[in-house]
């Protein structure tokens, strides 16, 4: 697994930047060497490599697909005003918005013709894999920003679009490794059912995570979701499940002024343990990687095979075992 993510770095360090236009690419290249955990490049070569044991041949498709990752969280940085991303500045604090669009733009050009340089015989569906996620992880988004100004959205509806901003990208990753490998029709299509599941469940753990987790490893203070209002699991969850009097206090809480920021936390996390939102998460949690497992076991290819990427998801959910 090391390996595998050695070598994804050493690729991503041997792209080759045009020098003009200037401020074109910089931002590219600031951004792309930032760092990050490289799961969905990860992802394609493990898929890739239940099959064949030459990865650096699907080597393209994973860049490919850490590009387009980086592409999106360039952009989002930019909807949400962010300032700060792996520690660093965000793209339009150290440069501006508009050169956040333009580079952004030009990564998503990037990221398909680093697909398309994908040497295998399925390449066409690769393709219209990556360019049908592409289109998903956008419908995500415009449920996310459309659900800001909502506080009826119930959970169907937060689990959907976050299978769309979030689940379809590793689906989509294990799709085209699989792809790439000229694995069988069926076995590429569980391999995606599979990320699916692993995309939901991570981004549960992250909502969790935000309201307990340890700032110190989660790298972000606690309660960041809580006071801009966003609509998690947590909230949702709550929010369906309230009595009228809790419904209306915890809006109170979530999108009142006359509490300071630490008593908003404090008085949102009460109300959550009052409808034990805390282990209603980690039961779906639960729910969903178990479904994961499930789906990985049906995979017809030996244990061993497949071991690489039960660890990877594991360490993904930070699971011990």
């Amino acid at each position: 697994m090391k390996n595998l993510l050695n070598e994804i770095e050493t690729a991503l360090k041997s792209l080759d930047y045009p020098q003009r236009p200037e401020g074109l690419y910089e931002p590219i290249e600031y951004i792309l060497s930032a760092g990050g955990k490289r799961i969905r490049p990860t992802l394609a070569l493990l898929a890739y490599s239940l099959y064949r044991d030459d990865f650096q041949r699907a080597m393209p498709a994973a860049l490919a697909l850490e590009i387009y990752h980086n592409h999106t969280l360039l952009h989002d940085d930019l909807m949400d005003n962010a300032d700060v991303r792996h520690g660093m500045p965000t793209v339009h604090r150290r440069w501006n918005a508009n050169t956040a669009v333009l580079s952004g733009d030009t990564m998503l050009i990037m990221a398909f013709r680093k697909a398309m340089q994908t040497d295998c015989d399925r390449k066409e569906e690769l393709l219209q894999v990556f360019a049908q996620t592409m289109q998903e992880v956008c419908e995500g988004q415009q449920y996310d920003v459309n659900f800001e100004s909502r506080n009826d959205v119930s959970v169907d509806e937060y689990l959907e679009m976050i299978r769309l901003k979030t689940s379809v990208l590793l689906a989509c990753a294990l799709k085209m490794g699989a792809l790439a490998a000229d694995a069988p029709a069926a076995d590429a299509q569980q391999l995606y059912r599979f990320g699916e599941l692993i995309g939901l469940a991570f981004q549960l753990q992250d909502d969790y995570l935000d309201c307990y987790g340890d700032p110190a490893v989660f790298g972000k203070s606690i309660g960041g979701d809580i006071l801009c209002g966003k609509k998690t699991f947590l909230l949702t969850t709550a929010l369906q499940r309230a009595t009228p009097q809790q419904h209306a206090q915890l809006l109170a809480a979530i999108n009142g002024t006359n509490l300071d920021n630490g008593a908003k936390i404090k008085r949102v996390l009460e109300l959550y343990e009052d409808l034990n939102i805390p282990q209603l998460c980690h039961e779906r949690i639960e729910t969903l990687y178990s479904e994961a497992e499930t789906v990985l076991s049906q995979l017809p290819l030996p244990a061993e095979r497949k071991q690489p990427l039960y660890d990877f998801a594991r360490r993904m959910l930070k699971r011990e075992k």
